[in-house]
C-alpha cells in the first residue's frame, strides 16, 4: 500500500522506446505520454539544432526545406543516431514532468530480445546521459506479456507476439523468465515499405511513408478479403512516368497482396518459435494459446491469419498498443514481485 501512495508522486518512469512510436508510463498515473519517435532538427555550419519533437516533428516528415531533417533516431528497434535519441529522451522527460529544470528519475526502458550489449549500452547511455538517475532495461516481449496481463511469474508456459513497427518479439515466458524468444526485423515499417514499394511497381506512382501508413491503417489487411476486392480508397502521389501528382484508387485486395511476403516472415518466425518450445510448455500454450500486442495486432485479419496457421487460439491484447509501456510501468509499482525481469546493464 505505501509503495502505491508513494508513486503517485514518483517522478520514475518507464519508457516504451519504439521505432515508430514512444510511449511514458508513470506510476500512479498510467500512460501519460505517446508520440511518434520522430526529431527535427535544423542543419547550420555542422551544427545540428532541435527544432520540433514527436507530433509536431512528424508532421514535417516528407516536407521540408533542404537545411530542416526529420529524423527517426531508432531502427528495428534500436538507436541508430545516439545524439538525436539524447535529445528526444530529454525532451519527453522534460514534457512528462512539466519542464521542470532538475529532474533525475529513475527509468525502466524497453529493448528487443536480440539487442547487442553495444545497442543495450547505448541506449543506457542516451537515458543517462538525459538526466536519468538510474536505468533499467527489460526486453519488450516480457513487458508486453506483463501488460497483457499473462501470468509470467507463475510455472506456466504462456506465449506473446508484439509486433512494433521496426520488429516482432516472439517469446515464450514461464516462471519470471524468457524461455525462448526471437526477434524478427519486420514489423509496420516493414509494412509501410512493401505498400510503397507494391504502389510503385503496380501503378508508376510514388507515395510517401506516411501515406502508405494510412493506407495501412485505413484500409489493411494479412489476407484478401472473400469477395476479391473489398473496400477502396483514393490515393495520391506522383506519377512516375508524367512525373505530375495525380490520384488514383485502390483496393484492399491489393493492400493484401502487397504486405504478404512481410506477414509471412512474422508468420514464419512464430512457427518457428513454437517449434523450439520445450514440450511442457507447449502444453500449456495450445490451452492458453498466443497473445498478440504492438500496433501490428490491430491489423484487420491477422489474428485470423495466425490461427488458421497454427491451429492454435489467438488472442488480441486489451489495448495492444500500449502493452509494453503498460508493462514496463506495472514493473515499477511492482518491483518487489517483478524486479527479478529488469536489467540493470
Amino acid at each position: 500500500m505505501l509503495n502505491k501512495i508513494l508513486s503517485m508522486f514518483s517522478l520514475d518512469m518507464a519508457i516504451d522506446l519504439g521505432t515508430a512510436n514512444t510511449l511514458v508510463y508513470v506510476p500512479g498515473r498510467g500512460v501519460v505520454l505517446d508520440e511518434p519517435s520522430v526529431v527535427a532538427i535544423r542543419r547550420d555550419n555542422g551544427v545540428n539544432k532541435v527544432l520540433f519533437v514527436g507530433l509536431e516533428a512528424k508532421r514535417m516528415v516528407g516536407r521540408t526545406p533542404a537545411d530542416i531533417v526529420a529524423i527517426r533516431p531508432l531502427r528495428d528497434g534500436v538507436i541508430a543516431d545516439f545524439e538525436v535519441a539524447e535529445e528526444m529522451i530529454k525532451y519527453f522527460i522534460r514534457k512528462v514532468h512539466n519542464r521542470r529544470v532538475f529532474i533525475s528519475p529513475r527509468i525502466v526502458i524497453c529493448v528487443p530480445y536480440g539487442s547487442t550489449a553495444v545497442e543495450r549500452r547505448a541506449i543506457r547511455e542516451a537515458a543517462l546521459t538525459a538526466g536519468a538517475s538510474q536505468v533499467w532495461l527489460v526486453e519488450e516481449p516480457m513487458a508486453a506479456a506483463i501488460g497483457a496481463g499473462l501470468p509470467v511469474t507463475e510455472a506456466t508456459g504462456s506465449m506473446v507476439v508484439d509486433i512494433g513497427g521496426g520488429t516482432t518479439e516472439v517469446a515464450i515466458i514461464s516462471l519470471g523468465g524468457i524461455v525462448y524468444s526471437t526477434s524478427i526485423r519486420v514489423g509496420g515499417d516493414k509494412l509501410d515499405e512493401a505498400v510503397v514499394n507494391y504502389i510503385r511497381r503496380t501503378h508508376n506512382l510514388m507515395i510517401g511513408e506516411a501515406s502508405a501508413e494510412e493506407i495501412k491503417i485505413k484500409i489493411g489487411r494479412a489476407f484478401p478479403p472473400e469477395d476479391g476486392k473489398g473496400v477502396e480508397m483514393e490515393i495520391k502521389g506522383r506519377d512516375l512516368v508524367d512525373g505530375v501528382p495525380r490520384y488514383m484508387k485502390i483496393t484492399q485486395s491489393e493492400i493484401a497482396e502487397a504486405m504478404a511476403e512481410p506477414i509471412n516472415q512474422i508468420i514464419e518466425g512464430i512457427k518457428m518459435s513454437l517449434e523450439r518450445t520445450p514440450p511442457e510448455l507447449a502444453a500449456d500454450i495450445v490451452d492458453r494459446g498466443i497473445v498478440m500486442t504492438g500496433g501490428g495486432a490491430n491489423l484487420v485479419g491477422l489474428d485470423e491469419l495466425l490461427r488458421r496457421s497454427t491451429n492454435l487460439p489467438v488472442s488480441i491484447a486489451e489495448d495492444p498498443l500500449t502493452a509494453v509501456a503498460v508493462g514496463s510501468g506495472k514493473i515499477l509499482e511492482e518491483i518487489d514481485v517483478l524486479g527479478q525481469v529488469l536489467h540493470a546493464n
